[in-house]
């Protein structure tokens, strides 16, 4: 299956290594990480004082602060933990669209994969789920080399086919994963944008954090056609032979009234979404990606 993985490019993967994938949040972890926990613990951080209660480290308490107060406060510092990353890639029909170039699928799958990579380098678990008509298929989040293979060989085998069923993958996902989790959402979400938007609202309902990379071919922004043509509906429905002169306007309407919808969306949910043009080369996209996930240091 290794000669299957060619959705990895040695040389984005070089170029990224530098970059951290961070939570916007904190999350919950079994090992020590580099993660925020909202657990206070002992890694170098100081995170805040409290006062002193019988049992607690005596090693802890400043004792600068017990001279200017004459109390007893302890030192509290934030936690590192391991973070969770749960990919989950829309294998609907409409994921086979290209025009010309690589197809929405494979452009996920670069998207995924290099992520998948990356979070196990640094020694965060990895987990996929496949968002057909439901979950197809599910990895659970692991971290170890070996589990990062079986993620990448299902990865190379994912096929493009039948209706979407993102918003109840989104649903069922949410619930599998117990503890909180970095969801990264790779589809061109082609559905209806409040159900989208109450599953967005379970994730974070759930304490995960959700990123979304949207992918739109630039053809079907612009729907600059010059002759009658057939549409088809790769995910099973009727074709349509139209005149693009006819109905553009009314599409380009429809289009903006939907990408309208999904900002209100996206924007009370907080979820870290990213519009992506299949044009544009998918490390570009991942290295924007975690620098704007890059937490800024204090000064």
């Amino acid at each position: 299956m290794q000669d299957q993985r060619d959705f990895l490019d040695p040389d984005v993967l070089a170029r990224l290594a530098p970059l951290s994938l961070h939570a916007r949040f904190p999350m919950l972890g079994n090992v020590s990480g580099r993660h925020r926990s909202p657990i206070r613990g002992s890694s170098l951080e100081f995170a805040a004082y409290r006062e002193y209660a019988p049992g607690d480290d005596l090693r802890r308490l400043d004792w600068r602060v017990h001279g200017r107060s004459d109390r007893y406060y302890v030192k509290q510092f934030e936690a590192d933990t391991n973070l969770r990353l749960c990919v989950v890639v829309d294998t609907s029909g409409s994921m086979r669209y290209s025009a010309g170039g690589m197809s929405k699928l494979d452009y996920a799958k670069r998207l995924a994969g290099t992520l998948a990579y990356l979070a196990a380098n640094q020694g965060d678990a990895v987990g996929l789920y496949c968002a057909g008509a439901g979950i197809a298929h599910h990895i659970d989040p692991k971290r170890n080399a070996t589990h990062l293979g079986t993620v990448l060989d299902e990865l190379a085998m994912l096929k493009a086919s039948g209706e979407t069923g993102l918003v109840e993958a989104l649903h069922e996902a949410a619930e599998k994963v117990p503890q909180r989790a970095l969801f990264v959402i790779i589809s061109d979400l082609f559905v209806n944008p409040e159900e989208l938007g109450e599953a967005f609202q379970h994730l974070r309902f759930r304490k995960h954090d959700a990123s979304v990379f949207h992918l739109l071919e630039q053809k079907e922004i612009d729907f600059e056609f010059d002759r009658p043509i057939r549409f088809v509906d790769l995910e099973g429905g009727a074709s349509i032979l139209a005149d693009p002169t006819m109905i553009a306007q009314q599409y380009r309407t429809a289009l903006h009234n939907y990408l309208e919808s999904l900002t209100e969306v996206v924007r009370e949910a907080r979820v870290d979404y990213h519009r992506v043009a299949l044009d544009e080369p998918y490390g570009d996209v991942l290295a924007r990606f975690l620098l704007s996930r890059t937490p800024k240091k204090s000064r």
